[in-house]
């Protein structure tokens, strides 16, 4: 299906559903754009991670048992 013929069918939905579809694609653009910059953040911080020793000082602790002080 080309976009002129998208755009048509849309053009026949009533004002209500077609305010449903744009919230919903701007939802879904939102959604992905929020992804793709989270994924590029992991891999620009993997190599810090993986030779920056400070930043997994804390990781070897991981392995002790845990007790609340109360």
């Amino acid at each position: 299906m080309s976009t002129k013929d998208i755009l048509k069918e849309i053009n026949k939905l009533p004002v209500s559903e077609k305010l449903l579809l744009v919230e919903k694609t701007l939802r879904k653009i939102r959604s992905e754009a929020v992804y793709d910059q989270m994924i590029v953040a992991a891999e620009d911080m993997d190599s810090e991670y993986r030779s920056n020793k400070e930043l997994t000082a804390f990781s070897n602790l991981d392995l002790d048992d845990f007790y609340e002080a109360r």
